[in-house]
């Protein structure tokens, strides 16, 4: 790959986030002589993203902080039609209201990353549903849908995995590529939009957005992904045993977002200190160089400093401290994760694997008994077999709690209410 001029190329290249550019040589040479606006789109299909999202929301983070101009773009529009790149089956359309209430909860947390505002180089939120829920459709079929091949449409691999499994692809989905393209061409007109980025899974939507403003007038446009991440062991980012490791605190504390990043396998060390902190690389090539015991040490740094980001560094910090005592002193941290029951429910007792599922560490009474029966749950630090236990007031501690625990890294408080 190119040595960069730009600062924002030469960035992303030493953090590990380029996997694919349109144009090396002219988007370093646009990025190095003036101030670019670029953007990412990002669909409401749940009231939060995930850590998955990370990689590109940092894209938008460096992107401001080398001097540009980010548009994190909210698919009020596309979202009611539903992205089905690489999906096995349509997804559940959504209602006006849902995807609303999805983006004003999104919304919540890319402040946290990015300074919006009205100055030259703040960053823009834009919603698409401005130019795309007013489409008249037989003035958008003349004027845009002209512009594709079918053909060439159906040789994405997004779209030929579908039709090679022999699984349906809707019309309202092959809609999807042509109405992101146009979003492309859009923000070009309206915010003199020149660079989309994305996952390396959108390559094909991105430079269908290139070829569109080509035909319709637009400067040249440039396309710029980012390596589809797994970790180590193969599993997917963003998700963990548990669930979704969502981004907004309501769905997510920042104890449990603080523990999944300190549980970041060894060999993910190095590539994510780049990816998600803001770590100078000095500093990151010497955290990334220690091992042994040292590296759970790092680990912790990871954890910290990506929590940082997301919900402040008091939190953090916190998390940080309440990890330590309640794993390495053995003690009982009133800042873990609680669960209020009422105090008249703990009187007359709780089965233990109804309690286990009440406090989400089991989705269901089958696999709450699994747990029991692998010798994973303990009551104030004590191992329970028995999957018939009642749990009552009587194991309310000195501390006014009830310590529930998964494993030695899952930890509930069962608070008694009122």
């Amino acid at each position: 790959m190119a040595e960069f001029k730009s600062d924002f190329l030469r960035t992303l290249q030493e953090r590990g986030f380029i996997h694919q550019i349109s144009d090396e040589a002219g988007l370093d040479s646009l990025f190095a002589k003036e101030t670019v606006t670029a953007y990412i789109g990002f669909d409401p299909t749940a009231p939060s993203l995930h850590a998955g999202s990370l990689i590109q929301i940092m894209m938008l983070h460096w992107l401001q902080a080398t001097g540009h101009r980010a548009v994190s773009l909210m698919g009020g529009g596309t979202g009611m039609v539903g992205d089905p790149s690489f999906k096995e089956e349509s997804r559940q359309l959504m209602t006006v209201d849902t995807i609303e209430s999805n983006i004003a909860s999104i919304k919540r947390v890319f402040s946290n990353y990015l300074t919006y505002g009205e100055g030259p180089k703040d960053a823009l939120m834009i919603n698409n549903a401005e130019w795309l829920r007013s489409l008249n459709y037989l003035e958008f079929l003349r004027d845009v849908g002209r512009h594709f091949s079918v053909n060439r449409m159906l040789s994405f691999d997004s779209v030929k995995t579908r039709l090679d499994r022999e699984q349906s692809l809707s019309f309202l989905e092959f809609n999807y590529m042509i109405l992101q393209a146009y979003d492309f061409v859009e923000l070009a007109k309206r915010y003199d939009c020149r660079l989309q980025m994305g996952g390396s899974d959108q390559w094909g939507n991105i430079v269908n957005g290139i070829d569109l403003g080509h035909r319709m007038g637009t400067p040249q446009l440039f396309a710029l992904t980012s390596p589809l991440l797994t970790t180590s062991s193969g599993a997917k980012m963003g998700k963990s045993a548990s669930g979704a490791v969502w981004l907004n605190a309501d769905l997510l504390s920042a104890y449990d977002f603080w523990q999944y990043w300190r549980n970041t396998e060894d060999a993910d060390v190095s590539r994510f200190l780049k990816l998600y902190t803001t770590l100078p690389m000095d500093e990151i090539a010497r955290l990334s160089a220690l091992a042994g015991s040292e590296i759970n040490e790092v680990k912790k740094i990871i954890a910290t400093e990506v929590t940082a980001i997301l919900h402040g560094r008091e939190a953090a910090e916190l998390a940080a401290e309440t990890a330590r005592k309640t794993f390495e002193e053995g003690g009982l941290s009133e800042n873990l994760p609680s669960v209020a029951v009422p105090a008249s429910e703990l009187d007359a007792g709780i089965g233990l694997l109804s309690l286990i599922v009440r406090a989400g560490l089991a989705g269901s009474n089958g696999e709450a008994r699994r747990h029991v029966q692998g010798g994973a749950v303990r009551i104030n630090d004590q191992a329970i077999s028995d999957e018939r236990k009642v749990i009552g007031s009587g194991e309310v501690t000195a501390d006014g709690v009830i310590k529930l625990s998964l494993g030695k890294k899952k930890h509930i408080l069962i608070r008694p209410a009122a």
